[in-house]
């Protein structure tokens, strides 16, 4: 009778334990009344995943890209996005903070990376070497030490101005190189400081989402063993002579498997 009662105890205890650690591991679940704007550049339009929408024009928004990723899969009330290829933080400003209202609660913003002059930063060091790469990379790192914060910060008063109530994601860039292996293009050198300075524009903006209260997702350990000179899966496109407007942006697989599961899991 007491072994009976025992196992039975045991048996309860277990499936309760069970219970719990089932709760425990689900993810949190956003909210299906949410309405979603998605804000920034080329990052967050998509820009190298191809399928883009026509209604986007030269914005080139992909359906594959994060935040449709995340309309897809929560399916939230209301979503719309206008991420732009090429977008600074003035156009953000002047040109998508409109999206917003008052009823917005779910904002994605990934901008910064085209005010510091990524594009014009590659184009000098995939074609002028070395001492002019490192050079362009320390005179936009001065850029955004100066600059960045208070660019950054101009965008994020815009979005709580518009949209008070509002949980904001703002997210990153990846590094874009492997570093100590054999890769042909670039030298170490050349690779070691573009990291440097897209580590710099992720630090600075990380300071700046904080200080504004916002949420920074950080993609950066995502798209380890993903990016340029590993040996795993390219998660972002090499430079492309064919089409030179997707080098050195995530591929499908890099929206999918590297930034959606990073903004899904800050999003809520």
């Amino acid at each position: 009778m007491r072994r009976s009662r025992l196992a039975t105890l045991a048996l309860t205890l277990a499936a309760s334990i069970g219970v719990t650690l089932t709760l425990a591991a689900a993810p949190a679940q956003a909210a299906p009344s949410d309405r979603y704007v998605a804000l920034g550049d080329s990052y967050a339009s998509g820009v190298g995943a191809g399928s883009y929408t026509s209604e986007s024009g030269n914005c080139l928004r992909s359906t594959n890209a994060y935040p449709a990723l995340y309309n897809a899969n929560i399916r939230p009330a209301s979503y719309r996005s206008v991420a732009c290829s090429g977008a600074t933080t003035a156009d953000v400003i002047s040109g998508q903070l409109s999206a917003l209202s008052s009823t917005t609660t779910l904002v994605s913003v990934t901008i910064g990376g085209n005010d510091v002059g990524f594009a014009s930063i590659m184009s000098t060091c995939v074609l002028q070497g070395e001492s002019q790469c490192v050079a362009a990379v320390n005179s936009a790192m001065t850029v955004a030490r100066a600059q960045l914060p208070g660019r950054l910060a101009n965008v994020y008063n815009g979005i709580r101005g518009r949209a008070p109530s509002a949980r904001v994601v703002v997210v990153g860039y990846p590094v874009f190189y492997q570093l100590g292996t054999v890769c042909v293009g670039l030298t170490a050198t050349s690779r070691a400081k573009i990291n440097e300075g897209i580590n710099l524009v992720d630090d600075i903006t990380r300071t700046a989402a904080t200080s504004a209260g916002f949420t920074f997702a950080d993609v950066r350990s995502a798209f380890v063993g993903h990016q340029l000179c590993s040996y795993g899966e390219k998660w972002l496109h090499a430079l492309n002579v064919l089409n030179l407007t997707v080098s050195y942006h995530p591929t499908t697989a890099g929206q999918s498997g590297g930034y959606y599961p990073v903004f899904r899991s800050a999003a809520g």
